[in-house]
């Protein structure tokens, strides 16, 4: 009777480790490139110690995206700390959010050039996603995202 309810239980517990594993599947299957423009409206500079620009600052925004042919993409929100206002860099988080689900991204931002910033992970079509996100600037002060998104 032992041995049964052990084979049951090892059988109990490879379903639901299979559950779980199919539960969280990547929905990115293929590699995948995606272009949206920022255009930074919203963007707000708290100044959170001395006046001025200094290390601590917090910058906030909710922006608008747009694909690459000005239509409607989505929106984004989320916040950097200012980490060397000499170097001009911050650290930054946000989430992307498309018509097809959100993507999440952390890493430096910095007002002299373009960065990259690290996938960290992804809802609907972009659940469990990760690779990177390019943000590189534009002349008319809006910003490119071009996320390379890997199964």
């Amino acid at each position: 009777m032992k041995k049964i309810w052990a084979v049951l239980s090892v059988g109990a517990l490879v379903l639901a480790v299979g559950a779980i594993a199919l539960a969280s599947g990547t929905a990115v299957t293929k590699p995948t490139r995606i272009h949206v423009i920022e255009l930074p409206k919203t963007d707000v500079v708290i100044d959170t110690g001395e006046s001025g620009d200094t290390s601590g600052d917090l910058l906030t925004f909710h922006n608008k995206l747009l694909d690459t042919s000005r239509k409607d993409a989505g929106t984004d929100q989320g916040q950097c700390v200012r980490i060397d206002p000499g170097a001009g860099t911050w650290e930054c988080e946000w989430t992307n959010s498309l018509a097809d689900g959100q993507i999440s991204v952390a890493g430096p931002f910095n007002d002299n050039h373009g960065t990259v910033l690290t996938v960290t992970g992804g809802t609907g079509a972009y659940k469990n996603a990760r690779g990177s996100m390019a943000l590189r600037f534009r002349d008319n002060g809006n910003f490119d995202f071009i996320f390379s998104l890997i199964p």
